[in-house]
């Protein structure tokens, strides 16, 4: 079994000890927390910096402390090719969540901020197409939210749901299904 690199904190305590916590290191994973206003640039300084090089993102996930405060935090989890490293950033957020969109550092957070809007409502200022990738575009809240009731919210397809926002999904137990497949012209 090999062992791991170890990542070189001073490059990034020099340029944002003042600015950010070292949270230590969590299963081999050096860990951040970092306030959201300063998430792009220490994100850009982490995938730049030719000492650092985390040239990809692996993920974007919601977390909900509720009833904690702050309630919710993004976590950022990066890792470099060439150096073997890996990061997590911790950005907590408060309640509307937002933080800035890091889609400008790495193109593939488009779909990792969706998926966190969508199921926590963490809002990504600066996305480029912030809409929901599971739920339909009427599903109303975010079912990832600690609060948000166990059997969803009560409705035509869902009778046994809890009182909660009229739901502005379309009714799809009436509305016009094509039966058997579409006719083509004849050729």
């Amino acid at each position: 079994m090999s062992v791991e690199p170890s990542l070189n904190r001073a490059p990034i305590m020099e340029r944002f000890g003042d600015t950010i916590e070292d949270l230590g290191t969590a299963h081999g994973i050096d860990v951040f927390a970092v306030p959201p206003e300063r998430i792009v640039e220490f994100c850009r300084f982490l995938k730049e910096h030719p000492a650092m090089q985390f040239n990809f993102l692996s993920d974007i996930c919601g977390v909900d402390h509720y009833p904690e405060t702050p309630r919710f935090e993004a976590v950022y989890h990066l890792y470099s090719l060439p150096n073997r490293w890996r990061v997590r950033i911790k950005c907590r957020l408060g309640d509307p969540p937002e933080v800035p969109s890091v889609t400008g550092v790495w193109r593939t957070a488009n779909w990792h901020e969706r998926e966190a809007w969508d199921m926590y409502g963490i809002r990504f200022a600066g996305h480029p197409d912030l809409r929901r990738i599971y739920m339909w575009e009427g599903f109303e809240g975010f079912p990832q939210r600690k609060d948000f009731p166990l059997r969803g919210y009560k409705d035509k397809l869902n009778p046994f749901g809890a009182e909660g926002p009229p739901p502005t999904q379309p009714d799809l137990a009436t509305r016009d299904i094509p039966q058997g497949r579409p006719s083509t012209p004849e050729s």
